[in-house]
């Protein structure tokens, strides 16, 4: 059997952070308007390998997939032992901003889902001059705010409970029925393979800091496209969240994917073209 060869390269790029200095591992593929494309929380880029794949994608996107720092193949900074990982808003927003300035990203499309698909509309809140659109996967203004507290999640991040089977066995229940297993099973792979409190330290973003509720969501479709995709299935971040969200947002697209749980691009990739491609088709049209 010959063997198959993607075209998908893989790189490291190092960044300044504050007064950490990271390595940040990302793959791309195809050529045109960059696609920067941000995965959920506690997992890693390997959500997005059938996107960056795809040549009805790449033969117009440059598709840039990154692992935020600490997930995947990109390392937590030195001296990572001696802290406790917490993600905010403001962190999330400056990583971003930075990989997209080491890349020279001139107003990329960025995508991201869950805790992306919350920071892209952070990011056209506060930068939309950088950007040139916005895809929400299972975006949310909340997460549940109001019941969070630092030991909700705790049992991610215990010497006496394995992190990757519990959060695995969580997002189990977010992924729709209909979806394929192995497609199943290498989404529940992503997060069993997470790094002790990354999860956790992810979802205080999720569940507290980010949370948009209270705030005005003042975007210029216009000039930044807003495009909302959301599963049926998905109880964390139900798709009549994301409904609302767009009809906050004069302009902006929403669509109800059938059959898609929290994960389209990785549960079920085949499905979540039938929904993006169009998406994608409309963006190309806007900018022509």
């Amino acid at each position: 059997m010959k063997a198959i060869v993607d075209k998908v390269i893989g790189r490291y790029v190092q960044l300044e952070l504050n007064e950490d200095t990271v390595r940040i591992y990302y793959e791309e593929s195809g050529e045109g308007t960059p696609l920067l494309c941000l995965h959920t929380a506690g997992a890693d880029g390997r959500q997005y390998r059938e996107v960056i794949r795809n040549e009805s994608v790449t033969s117009r996107f440059r598709v840039i997939v990154p692992d935020m720092p600490w997930h995947g193949k990109s390392s937590p900074p030195t001296g990572w032992q001696d802290r406790e990982y917490e993600l905010s808003t403001d962190s999330y927003l400056q990583y971003i901003l930075a990989f997209m300035q080491a890349l020279d990203l001139d107003s990329p499309l960025v995508m991201g889902c869950s805790i992306g698909g919350r920071v892209v509309l952070h990011l056209a809140l506060q930068h939309a001059e950088r950007i040139s659109g916005i895809i929400g996967l299972q975006s949310g203004l909340d997460a549940g705010a109001d019941d969070y507290h630092p030991k909700t999640y705790s049992h991610f991040h215990r010497h006496d409970v394995h992190a990757g089977y519990s959060a695995a066995g969580w997002m189990a229940a977010l992924i729709a029925p209909q979806s394929p297993d192995d497609h199943r099973w290498e989404t529940l792979w992503h997060y069993a393979s997470g790094g002790p409190g990354v999860f956790k330290g992810d979802l205080h973003y999720y569940g507290l800091d980010g949370d948009l509720r209270n705030q005005a969501l003042n975007i210029d479709t216009r000039k930044c496209p807003v495009y909302l995709l959301s599963g049926e299935y998905d109880w964390s971040a139900p798709a009549s969240g994301a409904e609302e969200i767009a009809q906050r947002i004069p302009g902006a697209y929403f669509k109800k994917m059938e059959a898609m749980g929290h994960f389209p691009m990785s549960e079920n990739p085949e499905k979540f073209l039938e929904y993006l491609l169009p998406v994608l088709e409309d963006y190309c049209s806007r900018k022509n």
